[in-house]
């Protein structure tokens, strides 16, 4: 049921991207604001039953609707899964904007690349080189595949293989959206009310990181890959973005980070990956990377698949 879940979902959303997307996102983020409202005292406890409390529904009510919907017909329960994950994969959300930014490039407008990748990071990038521009895009693409399929893939695979039906990319997603909300960009108004959704993110992470950073090795070059991952992946300011961007960057053998002008003021990076110079062929081999990353997924789940059935 997981691999033909996948599939469906994947061929829907290249087929149809969900165009009311960003309506779903202002609901989730009144619906977490209200948990804040009325739990948010300062206090780290505070922050734990928050999390829990804006967890629980979505979480119930996706398990409890497979369990029904099984009961009825497992064809049925398996709609369900398709629909999750078409609501919480985001592949097409962040593929546009690769593509859109690397055919600029190639055509040389370099002034509507960067307005394009200033729209993709929330920041001015008005002020990057081409080559900058090159390399902040692989560095976007790398943490989205990420985040926006391979961390939903694995969890979902997870819980589904436990009897728990699609939960696990509703908990996936919902970890990362309440990092984003409380634990990040709202550090400062939080405080210690945000630190347990910063915890319960670098635990749903933990996993599904390095499974992906295996993944690049295994697709890409394996011996830079393990090289940028174990002697690099530290070095970067968030410690969990920092694997899936030092091995991205071993895999495709392409230099990333480097300080980088934004807003006018200079944002210190460090240099990961290997010798080679970001270019507009370098993005083109990062697609390549993250589509044989997914093939490789999705070859594994199909062996795991048939073990089962003889089994």
């Amino acid at each position: 049921m997981s691999l033909f879940s996948l599939i469906v979902a994947f061929l829907l959303e290249q087929l149809h991207p969900l165009a009311s997307r960003k309506y779903l996102f202002t609901w989730m983020s009144s619906y977490v604001d209200y948990f804040q409202h009325h739990c948010d005292a300062g206090e780290r406890k505070h922050g734990k039953i928050a999390w829990l409390a804006a967890m629980s529904l979505p979480l119930l009510s996706v398990s409890l609707a497979f369990w029904w919907l099984m009961s009825i017909h497992p064809l049925l329960a398996w709609i369900e899964c398709v629909l999750v994950l078409y609501l919480t994969m985001g592949f097409r959300r962040f593929s546009h904007y690769f593509t859109d930014i690397h055919k600029a490039l190639r055509n040389r407008d370099l002034h509507k690349a960067r307005t394009l990748l200033s729209e993709w990071c929330g920041k001015s990038c008005y002020e990057l080189s081409a080559e900058e521009v090159a390399r902040v895009t692989i560095e976007q693409a790398l943490l989205a595949s990420h985040r926006n399929v391979f961390g939903v893939v694995a969890w979902f695979v997870i819980l589904m293989l436990l009897g728990l039906g699609p939960v696990g990319a509703i908990l996936y997603r919902m970890a990362l959206f309440l990092n984003a909300r409380w634990g990040v960009y709202g550090a400062e108004e939080t405080g210690a009310f945000g630190e347990f959704a910063r915890f319960a993110y670098r635990v749903m992470e933990w996993l599904p990181l390095r499974l992906t950073a295996m993944t690049f090795a295994i697709v890409g070059d394996f011996e830079d890959t393990v090289y940028c991952w174990r002697s690099q992946a530290q070095s970067w300011p968030d410690a969990e973005a920092g694997i899936v961007l030092a091995s991205g960057a071993g895999a495709l053998g392409v230099r990333l980070g480097m300080t980088i002008v934004q807003d006018s003021s200079p944002v210190y990076r460090p240099e990961i990956g290997m010798e080679n110079e970001a270019d507009v062929d370098l993005m083109q081999s990062a697609v390549g990377l993250v589509w044989r990353a997914l093939v490789f997924w999705m070859v594994l789940l199909l062996l795991l698949s048939l073990a089962s059935l003889v089994g």
